[in-house]
């Protein structure tokens, strides 16, 4: 339970990470910086996120389909790779 907890805490920390550098965007906008610094910070806001989600799917895997025992084997993989599949869009 307390690996849960952790991993809630720190996809929070993450986030509010990325709100920050979100914001920090939007002032480099004002500020009328170089593009190319800007979008520096574009990729670096869409690694986070694609990091946050891949925690997300994680968690998912481990906890959210391994506790469903009613749904089959075959049943779970194709849960697993829509969510995937839908994740990479």
């Amino acid at each position: 339970m307390e690996k849960k907890k952790d991993t809630k805490r720190d996809i929070q920390v993450r986030l509010r990470r990325i709100e920050g550098q979100v914001k920090g965007i939007e002032k480099m906008m004002e500020n009328e910086v170089c593009c190319k610094d800007i979008l520096v910070q574009v990729a670096a806001v869409r690694a986070a996120i694609n990091k946050v989600g891949a925690l997300i799917l994680q968690n998912y895997a481990k906890n959210c389909m391994a506790s469903d025992e009613e749904t089959t084997h075959e049943h779970k993989i194709e849960e697993l790779v829509s969510t995937l599949t839908m994740f990479m869009k």
